[in-house]
């Protein structure tokens, strides 16, 4: 029996590629009801043909909501006799960020506050807010919001406390494959396509994990959290030159022409890094090895600014940021062994049936 057993989950941004992998491991679980809410209906219809046709005993778990994160009633609507609650409606494509960094603010920062202070007013029993590693020392809007949606959820945990009837926590996860926007599936279209692979910077590494991988540290946050408690999920990393050239490789089994394409270097795009940093030196000062994961403990020194300036932490100078350059780094081989993880992929490889359209190339 889990801890979802005959509760209500849900999962706000619920048609992206999270709350799709979310479906796939709860679906047919002792869970009793799935809300998913998001602000597309396209997408939401599309969701609920799949699953009427593919899991018609159980599609009726499946409730639907529309709304968006910013209009605090809309949500109120969806929270009500929620007992779990995964926040994941954002803003998270770096260009489109930078160019509209108030649209950012208003759905990462205004939007996941209205959750939070909804699922305090509800009593929900559990709050975990998903944030990236690019909230760690940010220097792109996205970055920046998230950043500060973290303080913000962190600082609701903080004010809650122990004991308190709703637990909010945070997940911070490196790049995830083949989620929606993200570059794999795009360079598979490429590569499909007979045209270059384009690629940014060929040294620039990020965290390698699937959907699979940052549903399993949310879990782990739901059942180990306590009030402000940021989780990070320990991820090997790899170059983008090794990701394209793995790519090429396993697609070549489908035409021996597509191991030769092109690679075109295009240049870093706005507010992009050499590399990730999933968890800060100021962090890993305080951050409690889990195994698999880290724990950072939210700061629960209260407003005295004297203790800001007369304390400090002598080890601090020891200490390294846990980021893609330093993690466990991958070769072409592991890889295609991460890579093959995907379904997509798979689906491309004749391995397992095709579950969606041809063209839909996303986790």
């Amino acid at each position: 029996m889990s801890i979802f057993k005959d509760k209500t989950l849900l999962i706000t941004g619920g048609t992206g590629s999270f709350g799709n992998a979310v479906l796939r491991r709860f679906l047919q679980s002792d869970i009793k009801e799935i809300r998913i809410f998001s602000r597309d209906e396209k997408k939401q219809d599309d969701m609920r043909h799949h699953l009427q046709a593919q899991y018609p005993e159980v599609a009726s778990k499946v409730k639907f909501y529309i709304g968006n994160v910013r209009d605090k009633q809309s949500v109120d609507i969806a929270m009500r006799g929620v007992d779990y609650v995964f926040a994941a409606a954002a803003l998270k494509q770096v260009p489109s960020c930078e160019f509209f960094p108030m649209e950012a603010t208003m759905t990462n920062v205004v939007g996941t506050n209205n959750v939070l202070l909804s699922a305090i007013e509800h009593k929900v029993k559990n709050v975990v807010v998903l944030s990236t590693d690019k909230a760690a020392y940010p220097i792109n809007a996205m970055g920046i919001s998230k950043a500060l949606m973290e303080k913000v959820a962190i600082a609701k945990g903080r004010e809650l406390g122990e004991g308190a009837e709703t637990t909010i926590c945070c997940t911070r996860y490196g790049n995830v494959m083949a989620s929606r926007g993200s570059v794999i599936p795009l360079w598979v279209e490429q590569i499909m396509a007979g045209k270059p692979i384009t690629i940014t910077d060929p040294n620039m590494t990020r965290f390698m994990m699937t959907l699979d991988d940052a549903v399993d540290l949310v879990i782990y946050a739901f059942t180990h959290g306590h009030n402000g408690d940021l989780f990070v999920q320990k991820a090997p990393a790899a170059t983008l030159e090794t990701l394209a050239e793995a790519l090429k490789q396993i697609y070549s089994k489908m035409d021996p022409h597509y191991g030769d394409t092109e690679v075109r270097v295009i240049g870093t795009r706005h507010g992009e890094k050499l590399y990730e940093t999933l968890v800060t030196r100021e962090e890993m000062a305080k951050a409690e090895d889990m195994g698999n994961y880290y724990r950072i403990p939210c700061d629960n020194r209260d407003l005295n600014y004297d203790k800001f300036f007369t304390e400090g932490n002598e080890d601090m100078s020891k200490i390294e940021d846990y980021h893609s350059h330093n993690t466990y780094r991958l070769d072409v081989e592991g890889m295609k062994e991460q890579l093959m993880r995907l379904r997509f992929i798979q689906e491309d490889l004749g391995i397992i049936p095709r579950a969606k359209a041809r063209d839909i190339r996303s986790e």
